[in-house]
């Protein structure tokens, strides 16, 4: 089985010490504590590792150590993530370089993909809870960037991390796997459905509405398979296989441009791209493909694409 990047236990998150202002404090004091710099978005890498950076390196950047991320404890160091907001590109040395998360997720080892991707994902939040949500105030930063409290008094709103849930499953029926396509992606690649879980539905029901809403398929029992961060900005997909009990089908709400019922032989063939190895709909595929004897989906080694067609505000 692949490896499901973004996932796995690669940082002590160390929660408790968020609301100890003290402990905060002697982590940051620490010589080994170490920052990851996001500019615009970006994720500071050198070759195929997050750059973690001293605080010396940093501290031209750093107008107030308090709001930076907190992130946790790896190895012996405390791991911080900063914010830089410069209209140019910070210069932090040779080799290094600031790389959106789809372009370096392949690149790096799987504790530096994962870090990143938890650091941006904090960053990105807060960017969209600068001001609260009750009065409109300024909000502020606190408890290791892990809450942002309205500035007001009056008001004392605080605003918590919080993921978007979204449900994502490979439906098969007689050995055939359902795969749909969206027009904004390269040519011939497929990938499983998915779509955001709606307020009062449980991942079962959303993902009965789902399949039905993009393909008009109906589906039956469901199994959990596995689940995947996904900082695009900040989703949580959950894995699904679902029996299909109807085969007819019919692009109900036109968010695909095209779906197909396809078999493992379509896919050895290279009929059909299959998403990235980095994401789980692959992981999915990859599950089910694999019950059958002949080759595994790894050991036939088919051609990978882009997630799909940049466009001009792909900066991410």
């Amino acid at each position: 089985m692949s490896d499901i990047i973004f996932s796995g236990n690669h940082i002590d998150r160390q929660s408790t010490l968020r609301s100890d202002s003290v402990a905060l404090a002697t982590a940051r004091a620490d010589p080994a504590a170490r920052y990851i710099a996001i500019w615009h978005g970006r994720c500071l890498v050198i070759e195929t590792h997050v750059a973690l950076l001293t605080s010396e390196k940093v501290s031209a950047y750093v107008e107030n150590p308090e709001h930076c991320t907190f992130l946790g404890k790896r190895d012996d160091g405390y791991i911080f993530a900063l914010t830089i907001e410069t209209p140019d590109e910070p210069d932090f040395g040779t080799n290094s370089q600031f790389i959106g998360l789809r372009e370096i997720s392949t690149r790096l080892e799987a504790s530096d993909a994962s870090l990143a991707a938890f650091a941006r994902a904090m960053i990105a939040w807060q960017n969209t809870h600068r001001h609260c949500g009750i009065c409109g105030k300024n909000n502020s930063a606190t408890e290791g960037g892990f809450v942002m409290a309205c500035t007001d008094s009056a008001c004392g709103h605080r605003s918590f991390p919080r993921l978007d849930p979204a449900v994502i499953v490979l439906v098969h029926h007689n050995e055939h796997a359902l795969l749909g396509r969206q027009a904004n992606w390269p040519e011939r690649r497929f990938s499983t459905i998915a779509g955001f879980v709606e307020p009062g539905e449980s991942l079962e029901d959303a993902v009965c509405r789902e399949v039905a809403e993009e393909t008009n398929i109906k589906v039956g029992a469901s199994t959990y398979i596995a689940s995947q961060p996904w900082p695009f900005p900040a989703a949580l997909m959950i894995g699904f296989h679902a029996q299909g009990i109807s085969t007819d089908i019919k692009l109900n709400d036109k968010e695909l441009q095209e779906a197909r019922w396809v078999s493992r032989q379509d896919i050895a063939s290279g009929d059909i791209i299959l998403s990235p190895k980095i994401s789980v709909a692959y992981h999915l595929i990859e599950t089910w493909f694999n019950q059958y004897d002949g080759p595994t989906l790894v050991e036939l080694n088919l051609p990978e694409v882009p997630f799909r067609v940049p466009r001009p505000i792909d900066k991410v």
